[in-house]
């Protein structure tokens, strides 16, 4: 099956999430952490691309990006991965060791309202509702904890819409499971997140019309 185009279009925001294949650990100490922070930032020096916030986790990430190019985001995230993978395999002597994610990105694009605040306080929980640290501005790989820091290694770009003061604690309160159900969909099959009329006019822009119909084939119309 051939794969489906990128639908990316500049000044958009986008979810984007990518796993360790078979769902491998990514990163084992500090130190891994850091070497990724590192590629992502040397990334954005070279292409047009507004990280708005991101979660490194042990065996997956997830970044909240607005590309000022059409071409940008693809172009970031390939540099990215191949960077990536190539220090990987040089600092744990694995040359030839295999593929170390499990295929491509995965991308959706996000209303830039309330529902772009749900979906960075969906990315920002991460550490937490993994019961990886009680508290989620205490993960140090996290856009929360490098807003806190005041932390600039790796720029974080301003957000289209005001982050409310009382953020830290939204963010660590839990969202309605019903929300990181929606959410978890939209990751599965790249669907726009956002109001009904917005998601519905995103998705025609851009192709993704398929993404708001259900599993299966379409049905066949009557001739």
């Amino acid at each position: 099956m051939p794969r489906t185009a990128r639908a990316i279009e500049a000044g958009l925001i986008y979810h984007v999430l990518n796993r360790g294949n078979g769902r491998m650990r990514l990163f084992h100490k500090p130190e891994d952490y850091a070497a990724f922070e590192r590629v992502l930032a040397q990334g954005l020096e070279r292409y047009p691309v507004d990280l708005l916030t991101y979660c490194i986790m042990p065996n997956h990430w997830h970044l909240v990006v607005r590309p000022r190019t059409d071409d940008s985001l693809g172009r970031w995230l390939g540099w990215v991965g191949v960077t990536h993978v190539r220090r990987h395999h040089e600092h744990y002597h694995r040359r030839g060791g295999g593929h170390l994610y499990q295929g491509r990105f995965k991308s959706f694009p996000v209303e830039s309202d309330e529902h772009f605040l749900t979906l960075c306080r969906y990315v920002e929980a991460n550490p937490r509702r993994a019961k990886l640290v009680p508290r989620a501005e205490s993960w140090q790989w996290c856009g929360l904890w490098r807003r806190s820091q005041r932390a600039t290694e790796l720029p974080l770009s301003a957000w289209p819409v005001r982050r409310p003061t009382d953020w830290r604690e939204r963010v660590n309160r839990a969202l309605p499971s019903e929300t990181v159900s929606a959410l978890r969909e939209c990751v599965r099959r790249g669907r726009p997140w956002g109001d009904a009329e917005w998601v519905q006019q995103t998705a025609e822009r851009l192709g993704l019309g398929f993404t708001l119909r259900g599993p299966g084939r379409p049905r066949k119309q009557n001739q």
